[in-house]
């Protein structure tokens, strides 16, 4: 068999290295066990550099097919800052379109309770307008405010028949008195 000296990565006192000889005892060796621990000081190195060596491995195929690796991670494709710059883009946007929603929302809120003051306003001058319109349509009420104007209370009324235009009754002016409480001047 070669003896071969290689020189360690790290540098350093060169080791020598039988190749093709058997690290196992045979049967018939009577000292297995010094045999096995020098295999083993060979195998295991302690001291040196060659301690830090790793084992050497054949790269030849083994007889079930071809050896496996693991392959190293596929490399990052896309920059990370910008997709970092779009996520708090997104984060900030998002924030402050919350804050717009909320401020309209209390925006409304206060616009809607002023708007519903106003129409309570309102709706009491309706009910103060229709009951003003009740007293003044009374009957009672009505006669007062025509004799304050001015007005005299008429006989009969004379009718007009629109199919035919024909009168019936006789049309005469009324012939009272002004009241004393009327705006007119009486004989003008």
């Amino acid at each position: 068999m070669t003896d071969q000296k290689r020189a360690p990565r790290s540098g350093g006192r060169t080791t020598e290295r039988q190749i093709g000889r058997s690290t196992r005892p045979h049967r018939s060796d009577p000292r297995p066990a010094a045999r096995d621990r020098a295999a083993a000081a060979r195998e295991f190195p302690t001291e040196g550099s060659a301690a830090l060596r790793p084992k050497e491995r054949s790269t030849k195929p083994t007889a079930g097919g071809p050896r496996l690796k693991v392959a190293p991670p596929p490399p990052v494709t896309g920059p990370r800052v910008p997709f970092v710059a779009l996520l708090l883009a997104l984060v900030i946007g998002g924030v402050l379109g919350i804050l717009v929603v909320n401020t309209k929302i209390a925006e409304n809120a206060f616009r809607l309770e002023r708007l519903k003051q106003t129409g309570a306003t309102l709706d009491i001058q309706q009910q103060e307008l229709q009951r003003e319109i009740a007293q003044a349509e009374a009957p009672g009420n009505l006669t007062a405010s025509a004799r304050k104007l001015g007005m005299v209370a008429g006989g009969n009324p004379a009718y007009i028949r629109l199919q035919d235009g024909k009168i019936i009754g006789i049309p005469k002016p009324g012939d009272g008195a002004p009241s004393v409480t009327s705006d007119q001047i009486p004989g003008r």
